[in-house]
């Protein structure tokens, strides 16, 4: 079950589950999960945030606890539109969004639309450069209907490949990742979201990016195998405003496995840039964090 309590609204592709969080009249910060995910990728983000902002952090639709149409659009595209209807629904016009992996793909395309204030992208797809090939062969060769063991096989698999901490990820949060796509319509759902994950709209992109004057914060594992660091430093070069900070012995899923580095990267970054707040910090002392490559020849946990 979903650690926050979750509110739904209805967009045209259908009905929306998301965690609300916050003064409504702060401003809003949009957090967008990739895949297999939910909004459960938030639950060490949201609540440090919400005292400062307007939190939103929406389960796509095909997702978690939004509804999983059979005959819906569910690329990048498509969730873009849903995730702009559901910001009118709240009167939100303006806002910063935080996208992971093809999460971070939607941010892009908001960005290139107009609204968005200030950005985080977390290991994002980009370019030309998804499907990843191990992505691009599950969408080719898996069957139509797979069973629920399989589906969890699945998304084990891609944690076990996707995270350098894998320990770090319980059984219960995996527990949590693979409900929505368990019971009788859980795996047909999960390969119809997973077959229609693409990169339209970002392939031909990058001449908008490079005039796209959106603050940018890039977070990336050093180790990430799906979008590789090569990805990042593209971006980096292709958004004008942006800073790129590659996490050692980190992977794809940052959220789990450096929650206590990247939190307050976030943070600080979302309230110096987007709210022009001034740093603070507790008595007991700021938080220092250390960023930097891993030596050559040097194993992740030596």
């Amino acid at each position: 079950m979903n650690v926050f309590e979750l509110r739904r609204l209805h967009v045209s592709g259908g009905e929306l589950a998301f965690v609300e969080m916050g003064d409504p009249e702060d401003p809003a910060v949009l957090l967008l999960h990739g895949f297999p995910g939910s909004s459960y990728m938030w639950r060490q983000f949201a609540p440090l945030l919400s005292p400062w902002m307007h939190v939103i952090a929406p389960d796509l639709l095909g997702c978690g606890d939004s509804d999983q149409p059979a005959d819906v659009d569910l690329s990048i595209l498509a969730q873009a539109g849903y995730a702009r209807e559901l910001l009118d629904r709240l009167g939100i016009g303006r806002f910063a969004v935080v996208g992971h992996s093809h999460g971070g793909g939607i941010a892009q395309l908001l960005a290139l639309h107009g609204g968005v204030e200030t950005m985080i992208l977390l290991d994002s797809i980009a370019f030309d450069a998804w499907p990843s090939e191990t992505f691009g062969e599950l969408q080719r060769s898996a069957p139509e209907e797979p069973s629920a063991s399989l589906v969890r096989a699945v998304i084990a698999t891609g944690f076990d490949l996707g995270m350098g901490h894998r320990p770090r990820l319980t059984d219960a949060d995996l527990d949590e990742y693979s409900r929505p796509f368990s019971g009788d319509d859980g795996p047909p759902a999960f390969m119809r979201f997973a077959r229609a994950i693409n990169g339209e709209g970002l392939i031909d992109a990058e001449p908008a990016l490079r005039a796209l004057e959106v603050p940018t914060l890039l977070l990336w594992g050093e180790d990430d195998p799906f979008m590789p660091v090569t990805v990042a430093e593209r971006l980096a070069d292709a958004l004008p405003m942006s800073s790129l900070a590659v996490l050692p012995g980190c992977s794809h899923f940052l959220m789990e496995d450096a929650p206590e580095t990247i939190a307050p990267l976030m943070f600080e970054y979302l309230r110096a840039v987007y709210l022009r707040a001034g740093h603070v910090h507790e008595e007991a002392g700021p938080i220092t964090i250390q960023l930097g490559r891993r030596p050559p020849g040097e194993e992740v946990g030596t």
